[in-house]
């Protein structure tokens, strides 16, 4: 008797069990969905060799991919950039009613997007950046980069390779700046057919061309000087001045440099002037220059210099 008994309870002790799941089942369905929603679990990529640590005042790295604000949301955009993922997912809290719209307008800032991309390293800068947004709330961002591994490794050889030519160790770091803006001046010219064509054979937009062709635009004069700062390790990120919508004049990029507790301009291309004899000229005008001295350069002279019009409140670190 008893071990019938035994052999009747565990079949009881299931079917109890059993009935009792599937009258809570729609209970603890939605348990686990507030769960899966309330608290999803973010995979986080591991970060390149060139994610910068440093924060500035317009964006800051972020360790919290929960956003409550078009900030939060600003910030993980330049979060996934500035660490090189190429493919980063987060998750819009049911708290946050307007999630899903902010994210739709900063995906298609591509203002706010170029000046984000100003920010981080060289290497890490975006040739696009594509949202997907999934009716769970998730939204998952896909980058592709401009620089190809092969490229990179090019340029680091011919970086390291002028740095050990013309850098000393006696040498501050003003006089280590100014070297190099002198090199790559001396050894690149400004790719007038790109800028007036809008291609061209080299690949003048990015550091590979002054440093290895010896053709430049702003941006790649930009990026080559932004690799030698990088490598002496002094704060920096590029600035730039957008047009805006009907406005007819062209964007233009630069470096701004953090030397002697100040936030100074350097423009490698308007002191690479084009002239209209053919010889090349360099200058010192535009050489680690305050705001206020960039006004003035601007200001001075015949003709009135627009392309340094920069947003001061998403470069504050250059207000006057």
């Amino acid at each position: 008797m008893k071990i019938f008994i035994q052999k009747m309870l565990v079949p009881l002790i299931c079917l109890f069990i059993l009935v009792f799941v599937f009258l809570n089942a729609n209970n603890w369905t939605e348990k686990l969905a507030d769960f899966t929603l309330n608290d999803p679990e973010i995979y986080i990529p591991f970060s390149n060799e060139y994610v910068k640590k440093e924060d500035f005042l317009f964006v800051q790295n972020t360790k919290t991919f929960l956003p409550f604000s078009k900030g939060d949301l600003k910030n993980i955009y330049y979060t996934i950039v500035n660490n090189g993922w190429k493919e980063f997912t987060f998750y819009c809290p049911s708290e946050y009613t307007h999630c899903l719209e902010d994210v739709k307008e900063i995906s298609n800032d591509q203002d706010l997007l170029t000046h984000l991309n100003n920010y981080v390293h060289p290497y890490n800068s975006v040739s696009s950046i594509k949202t997907d947004i999934n009716e769970s709330r998730s939204i998952t961002v896909t980058i592709e980069y401009f620089y190809k591994e092969e490229q990179k490794k090019e340029i680091n050889q011919k970086v390291n390779e002028i740095y050990n030519q013309i850098i000393t160790s006696d040498m501050d770091d003003y006089t280590k700046i100014l070297t190099i803006h002198d090199y790559i001046i001396n050894h690149a010219k400004y790719d007038i057919e790109r800028n007036n064509e809008g291609e061209s054979t080299y690949h003048s937009y990015i550091a590979y061309g002054p440093l290895l062709e010896g053709f430049a635009t702003c941006n790649g004069y930009t990026d080559a000087m932004a690799l030698f700062l990088e490598k002496m390790n002094i704060p920096n990120f590029k600035v730039a001045k957008t047009p805006e919508k009907n406005e007819e004049t062209e964007g233009h990029v630069w470096n701004a440099v953090f030397l002697n507790n100040q936030w100074l301009h350097l423009d490698l291309t308007w002191d690479d002037p084009v002239s209209s004899d053919g010889k090349d000229y360099l200058q010192h005008k535009y050489f680690l220059i305050t705001t206020d001295q960039l006004e003035e350069a601007d200001t001075t002279g015949e003709v009135i210099v627009t392309e340094h019009e920069f947003k001061k409140n998403i470069y504050p670190e250059l207000k006057n």
